[in-house]
């Protein structure tokens, strides 16, 4: 790896060929660690008053709450970046391991604590049927078949063209990816329970088991290898961990900065134009934003050949997300860090999500507890949570501002009849986030909570491209693009952009840099 161990001075920054990043968050900020050790001077754009992008954080009333995401795993690359600028991430991220991984508590009471020890995990599976141990021993087997792919061999590599998704189509015909991960969950697994235990991970991901394609399956074998990990301190540590990288690197991150337009000459990304009016040149211009907002709203329509108004309302997007984040008075010792809570109901909850739009008076959740693992995120004696319920995107025309209250109540009555009792009387803080949230805030079209929803159709080649296909010297990072959401994910797609942006010496060298403004 190249490395860059000190600061440069101030001239010779301004030497360096010129790289703007839009948004901060964990794409944003791992390109911009790359390309400084490449030899970029980076300029990091955020409009809002921190960085993180969806990993926000908000602290009220003594409550530190994460905004997401909070599960991280394969964390070799987030090692990577701080080993990029000659540093060590234990120096500065305190990491710890969560187990279980997930603990998922059925409609009825019944538990399943998902975890990294494997006889745990047939002792679990046995309880529930015998017959599935050696059926997910089997499982785990393909998972990590498609894994030593989709992962090790794809997940950093750009599909610019259509030859590129050719070369690996042999390989995903072998691998089943035209396969949902249900389905090929179901091919193994016998237990209807234990089928969605092992199905439900591209709903972390934006995505619906019954339409993802089977290759998100590599999940399994991913958490088995490398466990789930919260820094101490919450995930916005890590941005801030990162944010020092970048700036200890001699580049810059602007706050409350919002960028108006791309500007475009000869067909090739310039820099950019400020909603204060003030221009920005650059060599290269690297998106983080929402993929499709990027190309609805930051790229002039004369330079979208591919990515039209019309294709755009075309594409699916994934489900958006509702968010209570809560403080309590009180502990609630019972509850795991990450607990999955299955409704009644399974694949027709997420047909209403995905597929009719509607909002269901069921629901499934996701309750997570960091005070589990670090207490100091709540004051003493208190716990921090935030309950997280898949709904669909804006297309629903669900009215949220007059939903929300309710909503969130009845979220809470569940919570209190089920695994948290007088919840509602012992709430010390609350805010909210909804699908109005995800499109004001964060910039999400349609208020999709992922971007562009992972089925196979929307996979590698048919996503959006790490090089935009519209315009030259314009790049793209995050869950909008290849390979796709989670933190693996967005990594990775600054890690592809290493293949696709020539390091800033070649770029002098070749005479391609964009004249001074």
């Amino acid at each position: 790896m190249q490395t860059l161990n000190t600061r440069s001075s101030d001239a010779e920054q301004a030497t360096k060929p010129h790289a703007i990043v839009i948004g901060s968050g964990f794409g944003g900020l791992a390109a911009a660690v790359r390309l400084g050790a490449r030899g970029y001077r980076v300029t990091v754009l955020e409009r809002r008053d921190q960085a993180g992008g969806r990993a926000y954080v908000y602290r009220q009333d003594g409550f530190v709450f994460d905004g997401g995401p909070t599960v991280i795993t394969a964390p070799f690359l987030l090692e990577e970046l701080w080993e990029l600028c000659g540093k060590r991430m234990a120096d500065s991220v305190d990491m710890r391991p969560v187990s279980p991984f997930y603990r998922v508590r059925f409609h009825d009471g019944q538990v399943f604590d998902y975890q990294g020890d494997a006889e745990v995990m047939r002792e679990q599976i046995h309880a529930f049927n015998p017959a599935d141990v050696a059926n997910y021993e089997r499982f785990l087997a393909m998972s990590k078949r498609i894994f030593e792919v989709g992962f090790e061999q794809l997940a950093d590599e750009p599909f610019g063209s259509v030859l590129d998704m050719l070369k690996i189509t042999p390989a995903m015909i072998r691998l089943q990816s035209y396969r949902t991960v249900y389905s090929l969950v179901a091919r193994y697994i016998e237990d209807e329970r234990l089928r969605q235990v092992f199905s439900f991970h591209p709903l972390l991901v934006g995505g619906n088991p019954f339409k993802t394609t089977s290759i998100y399956t590599l999940i399994a074998f991913l958490e088995r290898k490398w466990g789930v990990y919260f820094p101490m301190g919450g995930t916005g540590t890590l941005i801030k961990g990162l944010v020092a990288l970048i700036e200890d690197q001699g580049s810059e991150l602007r706050l409350n900065t919002e960028v108006e337009q791309i500007t475009v000459e000869a067909g090739r990304a310039t820099g950019v134009r400020l909603k204060s009016g003030e221009q920005l040149s650059a060599d290269i211009v690297v998106s983080n934003a929402d993929s499709a907002f990027l190309y609805k709203n930051l790229v002039p329509a004369q330079y979208r050949r591919r990515w039209t108004d019309k294709k755009l309302e075309r594409t699916r997007y994934s489900m958006s997300l509702f968010v209570w984040y809560f403080g309590t008075k009180r502990k609630y010792e019972d509850i795991a860090h990450h607990t999955i809570l299955l409704g009644p109901r399974y694949r027709g909850l997420l047909d209403d999500i995905f597929e009719r739009k509607v909002l269901a008076e069921d629901f499934s959740l996701y309750l997570h507890r960091p005070t589990v693992t670090d207490p100091s995120l709540a004051p003493d004696g208190c716990d921090a949570f935030y309950v997280l319920s898949p709904v669909p995107h804006l297309d629903s025309g669900t009215d949220w501002e007059q939903e929300r209250e309710r909503y969130r109540a009845k979220i809470s009555k569940y919570l209190s009849d089920t695994v948290m009792p007088g919840l509602e009387d012992q709430i010390a803080s609350s805010h909210i986030l909804d699908p109005i949230g995800f499109r004001d805030e964060l910039l999400s079209f349609k208020g999709a909570a992922f971007g562009v929803e992972p089925v196979l159709t929307q996979s590698a080649y048919f996503r959006p491209h790490n090089q935009s296909e519209e315009i030259d010297r314009l790049y793209l990072v995050g869950a909008g693009t290849h390979p796709g959401a989670g933190v693996p994910g967005v990594l990775s797609s600054a890690k592809v952009l290493e293949k696709v942006i020539p390091d800033a010496q070649t770029l002098i060298a070749e005479g391609l840099r964009a004249p001074a403004t």
